[in-house]
């Protein structure tokens, strides 16, 4: 049976941020129906879809440059595949650009994601103080929970600043995990800033060469 990987890069973005990471693979599973293209399933009493996606988003955080892998039942283009994705996508799920990948190509790892949000003005002052406080810190321990042993936030965060009311976050991801952003949000004193209408927003999600 033919099988043929492919890359998508797509934005997640306005109502669609606020649906669920399963929510999404279902939407992703019904976009490529609605295009007339056969996805490859897995083996079994239970086939699901080949589909991966190597750095999932957290409900409410926009995404600009999102990445799954799918693998594909037909030999089209990467042009055409792009084509029928683009005409059938929702509105809020934005197909960027589709790459064909070499048969035995590695799995992708993420290796650092970059996040942004804005900062109102009569906050940036204080967020500025403690992003510096942040950033001295050789350690900067987080409770998740009582299943869950406390991370060190520290040696994920690679930067952050704040530049013309805009919040900058750039996390480390390795195998062993990686900082989420909003415990950065909660260290510098700004989780509220969601329920006040303002979002993060995943602009980078950058793969291992």
């Amino acid at each position: 049976m033919l099988r043929r990987r492919i890359r998508i890069r797509f934005r997640k973005i306005d109502d669609v941020r606020q649906i669920s990471h399963l929510d999404l693979i279902r939407t992703m599973e019904r976009l490529f129906r609605r295009a007339g293209l056969q996805l490859g399933m897995s083996e079994g009493f239970h086939p699901k879809p080949r589909m991966s996606f190597p750095s999932a988003l957290a409900v409410g955080i926009a995404g600009w440059d999102e990445v799954m892998e799918v693998e594909l039942n037909e030999d089209r283009s990467a042009e055409v595949i792009q084509a029928l994705l683009v005409q059938h996508a929702p509105p809020g799920l934005e197909i960027v650009s589709v790459e064909s990948l070499a048969d035995g190509a590695p799995k992708p790892r993420v290796a650092r994601v970059r996040l942004e949000m804005p900062v109102p003005a009569e906050r940036q002052a204080a967020a500025r103080e403690k992003i510096a406080r942040l950033m001295a810190e050789t350690t900067h321990r987080v409770d998740r929970g009582t299943t869950h042993n406390p991370i060190d936030l520290r040696p994920y965060l690679e930067e952050l600043t704040l530049e013309e009311g805009t919040l900058r976050i750039q996390l480390r991801v390795t195998q062993q995990g990686t900082g989420r952003p909003r415990e950065v949000l909660v260290a510098l004193g700004l989780e509220d800033l969601e329920q006040q209408g303002y979002h993060l927003t995943r602009t980078t999600v950058e793969l291992d060469a």
